[in-house]
């Protein structure tokens, strides 16, 4: 029996190559499964004939555009998932998905072997490789790129020899991923990290320096899920991809920064998220109005372990498992209304509203009808403060 290779296909150059050349060098039948995760560009059928046209024997094409916004994109906002404090997981959180996808075709078509695009130096090949490894630990795994040092001078080479439809002379100077979170620009001048990033770098957002009105929207919460924009219910597709536009607009989510990748590595990235990080910055403070102070205290160092496990390509680990659940549980309350203003590259919080709110009026109030009784608060403080004291005290009579 012929073995089969289920490839991730984007329609780009490399994996278009890749087709043939996995012919060749296996004597494999390829099925190229492309998945639809809002990335934008070409249109989805016209990426499936490519495959066909290069030599697949059969082309899939997975609109997943609403099982990414509500099975990984959410739960990341719910986590407030911002890797190194700053980066929404744009590339991280569509892999598990590609690989949830490329598994079920592999046992759909009895393939034998999965096939990327990634290369050795990045942290897409653990993300692929780690979940399929999770999902079906018996397929083994191809990376062209990686295994036979395929560059692109020899993917272009290739291309030109087996008369391949693509087009092979067009070259951005970034190599670039981008979905419905958010785009992640590198490579090219970016490399060298004194160097700015200039206009030509951006698409999801504008400059946030060119005079405009600002932008006022509702965010509404259902148990810490986005359920409606200015009173409109829509689903977290719908949210998602009508604030980036928006907060787009306004040159709100770009980041520029030098992160620590799995491998080991610095890298220089360029991203911008509008919609993630519109959303994450409402959250996170409906958070601070529903959410207990010693949950909410412990929440934040595991939302940052989930950051990281994501990142690392461990979506599908016992502990990222574990984790998600607390981080469900920690949501039962978080449900209300944040009002944002979208205006100059930034999205600022301006007002908070919810019925499991924590936040009480007649407490917090220093006017007439304060209910704090400030009498107690003096033998608090004492007590509070007595083993600090005690030790302090030990230390003087040792000195």
């Amino acid at each position: 029996m012929t073995d089969r290779v289920v490839l991730a296909y984007s329609g780009g150059l490399d994996t278009s190559v890749a087709i043939p050349f996995l012919a060749d060098k296996t004597g494999a039948e390829v099925i190229a499964v492309a998945v639809d995760v809002g990335q934008g560009g070409e249109n989805m059928e016209v990426i499936r004939q490519r495959a066909l046209d290069c030599g697949a024997i059969d082309s899939i094409v997975v609109d997943a555009r609403e099982e990414f916004a509500s099975d990984f994109c959410v739960p990341a906002l719910q986590a407030n998932a911002l890797y190194m404090d700053r980066y929404p997981l744009v590339s991280a959180l569509s892999r598990p998905l590609i690989v949830k996808h490329l598994a079920a075709a592999a046992k759909a078509y009895n393939g034998t072997h999965v096939s990327h695009g990634c290369t050795g130096k990045g942290n897409d090949q653990v993300r692929f490789e780690a979940g399929l490894a999770a999902l079906n630990p018996d397929l083994k795994v191809i990376a062209p790129a990686r295994d036979f040092a395929w560059t692109r001078d020899k993917a272009i080479a290739f291309a030109e020899e087996k008369g391949l439809p693509i087009d092979v002379n067009k070259k951005s100077p970034y190599s670039i991923d981008q979905n419905l979170w958010g785009r992640a620009v590198e490579t090219g001048f970016l490399e060298d990290i004194w160097n700015a990033p200039i206009e030509d770098v951006y698409d999801y957002t504008s400059d946030p320096t060119v005079p405009r009105e600002p932008d006022e929207v509702v965010i509404t919460f259902s148990e810490g899920v986005p359920v409606a924009l200015d009173g409109r219910s829509l689903t977290p597709y719908g949210i998602i991809a009508e604030l980036n536009l928006r907060a787009g607009a306004h040159g709100v989510g770009r980041l520029d920064m030098v992160e620590d990748r799995l491998v080991g590595i610095k890298s220089r990235e360029v991203y911008e998220a509008p919609g993630a990080i519109a959303l994450i910055t409402a959250h996170m403070e409906l958070e601070n109005v529903t959410v207990e102070r010693d949950l909410a205290r412990f929440k934040r160092s595991v939302d940052q372990r989930w950051g990281e496990l994501v990142y690392d390509g461990l979506w599908f680990s016992p502990l990222k498992g574990a984790l998600d659940a607390f981080i469900a549980d920690a949501q039962r309350h978080v449900s209300g209304d944040i009002r944002l203003v979208l205006h100059g590259g930034r999205a600022v919080v301006t007002g908070r509203r919810s019925d499991a709110s924590l936040y009480d009026f007649s407490l917090a109030t220093y006017d007439t009808g304060d209910a704090f009784d400030q009498s107690l608060a003096k033998g608090f403080v004492q007590l509070w403060s007595l083993p600090s004291k005690i030790a302090a005290a030990r230390d003087a009579r040792q000195d």
